[in-house]
């Protein structure tokens, strides 16, 4: 019984934005028994991406609501599901996805034990081999990137998402602070994960993040940059999170290094172009390139597009300009989809509106 609400609670998270990729070790199962007590996983399971109060969700798990309201909040302490308190009115509940979510919601729980079963969950899961259902982040490239003359929509503009929020704060990358635990990783700074809103409100009530203005924000966003992290935001016009990854400690980024071509599963509207003729071989570029999407042929620079992801990290530093960005032609784009987060997110603001 025990060993069959884990196998039913990877199965409802492989069905949440972003999925749970199972492994093939069974490394995925012996993750969610280091999160998730028997009675926790059960509940989860009852929870949706809707926010509900505790007595919704305690008559549809067949709980005393007592019980539902404590499991509920020690799962929400835990980083197992989320909660929003107002001001006025009950807290409410939700699921949250493994990534961003569960796995993001751990920066402070990685004990020694944890920090295995994630290694080996990682290692050995389907998203390794560049396996992605659905693309729950997308690539934004910093605004120094993009030519004055490009017709840039808001919600590629970091500029412009973040001006949509008046609430924010930053707490460790999760992903380096996991290798830097583990003897690994990179010198990239670690307090890299940036919150808006509800997300934010649930990161500084919790313990895991700190609470920041936005000058700060676009402070640690141009950090970002000088960096060579790249800035992925949540797949949703209206975002909640902006990831700065970088390739050698970020799951998803190390993910898309084993595809053939990353450009076909990231969003991104953009794409860079390299004119040769002006080139002069610096070969910054080769450094800042997270997909090696830019390589060293023989003496001379080429870009391929297939790998390139549109970040705009080679654009910002190229000094004679021969690197741009230039938007992909609208067939090829993919939209930013009005996915569940998506859903999620307008939902989450109408209702903060409305408080």
């Amino acid at each position: 019984m025990k060993e069959s609400v884990y196998h039913r609670l990877a199965e409802h998270l492989d069905q949440l934005p972003g999925g749970f990729s199972p492994s093939e070790t069974g490394a995925h199962i012996r993750l969610l028994k280091k999160l998730f007590k028997p009675e926790e996983a059960e509940l989860a399971m009852h929870l949706t991406l809707e926010q509900e109060e505790a007595k919704s969700i305690a008559e549809r798990a067949g709980l005393p609501l007592p019980r539902a309201e404590q499991l509920l909040n020690e799962m929400a302490d835990k980083g197992l599901i989320f909660s929003v308190q107002r001001e006025r009115g009950p807290t409410l509940y939700q699921a949250v996805p493994w990534v961003i979510g569960i796995y993001e919601f751990q920066v402070n729980n990685l004990s020694e034990d944890l920090l295995q079963a994630l290694n080996d969950y990682w290692d050995t899961s389907e998203s390794k081999k560049g396996s992605w259902r659905l693309n729950q982040l997308r690539t934004v490239p910093i605004g120094q990137s993009i030519e004055a003359t490009l017709e840039v929509l808001p919600y590629e503009q970091v500029e412009e998402l973040v001006s949509a929020h008046d609430r924010f704060a930053v707490a460790p990358c999760i992903c380096r602070t996991k290798e830097k635990k583990l003897g690994r990783g990179c010198d990239a700074p670690t307090e890299t994960c940036l919150l808006f809103g509800d997300f934010a409100d649930y990161y500084v009530k919790t313990g895991r993040g700190r609470s920041i203005d936005r000058s700060e924000m676009m402070k640690l966003i141009a950090e970002a940059n000088d960096a060579n992290l790249v800035l992925n935001p949540t797949n949703s016009k209206f975002v909640s999170a902006i990831c700065c990854c970088c390739g050698c400690c970020c799951g998803i980024l190390r993910g898309l290094q084993h595809s053939a071509k990353p450009a076909e599963v990231v969003v991104s509207s953009f794409t860079a172009q390299l004119d040769s003729d002006v080139c002069i071989g610096c070969r910054v570029c080769l450094e800042r390139c997270q997909m090696q999407a830019i390589t060293d042929e023989g003496g001379q620079v080429e870009l391929n597009a297939d790998r390139c992801i549109g970040c705009g990290l080679c654009v910002s530093t190229c000094p004679s300009g021969a690197l741009t960005l230039v938007r992909k032609p609208e067939a090829s784009q993919k939209e930013i989809q009005a996915t569940l987060y998506d859903t999620w997110y307008n939902i989450i603001n109408e209702q903060a509106k409305k408080q």
